[in-house]
């Protein structure tokens, strides 16, 4: 096998791992946690749906949104999964991921891993309109989920509305329909005694 594709499938293999990487929200039927996988392949999927919704739809690239939601979560092979109401661990947690990103991407022939670290630190930056709408959606899932569940991850670390406005405050860079959707899901979330 030539260099160039052992390193692909070398990175894809690793990229398996991301299946073990156990997220803090649960799927709407409680019956488990989601893992990180599953959290970016639903994060793609919301994109793709809810791109229709961007204000900003003519400066937008979809394929470009999509490319940076599937590799920004994969630095959490390495770095874990941050809750991202944990105050203390997101402290540091952007170091950490840079770091688990640079030794990730390099794993991959040199140009393509330095356009994946690059489409990761775009992600991360969150100030193109690409990144914004895709952090703008990456960050709109746990709330859906933890709404149409029983709210078990917010319930055990006592979240309260206001701190799920508070800390998801990103979102209001992104389209309007989403942050409406925040609003509506966080009223629901109450309603169902979701929220502390």
């Amino acid at each position: 096998m030539e260099k160039r594709l052992r390193q692909q499938i070398d990175f894809i293999l690793e990229a398996d791992k991301l299946k073990q990487v156990i997220r803090r929200n649960w799927l709407t039927d409680d019956s488990r946690r989601e893992n990180t996988a599953e959290h970016s392949w639903h994060s793609i999927l919301a994109a793709m749906l809810l791109f229709e919704y961007a204000d900003n739809r003519e400066e937008l690239d979809l394929l470009h949104i999509i490319r940076m939601i599937t590799i920004h979560d994969l630095v959490e092979i390495e770095a874990g999964d941050t809750f991202m109401f944990d105050r203390e661990a997101n402290r540091n947690k952007f170091n950490r991921e840079n770091q688990a990103a640079k030794k990730l991407f390099t794993m991959l022939p040199y140009k393509q891993g330095k356009e994946y670290y690059e489409l990761w630190l775009e992600f991360e930056k969150e100030e193109t309109p690409n990144a914004i709408f895709a952090a703008a959606v990456d960050k709109i899932m746990p709330v859906l989920l933890n709404t149409y569940s029983n709210g078990t991850s917010w319930r055990e670390a006592g979240i309260s509305g206001e701190r799920v406005f508070e800390t998801l405050h990103a979102i209001e860079k992104g389209p309007a329909k989403i942050g409406e959707l925040l609003s509506e899901l966080v009223e629901k979330a109450r309603e169902k005694g979701n929220l502390a």
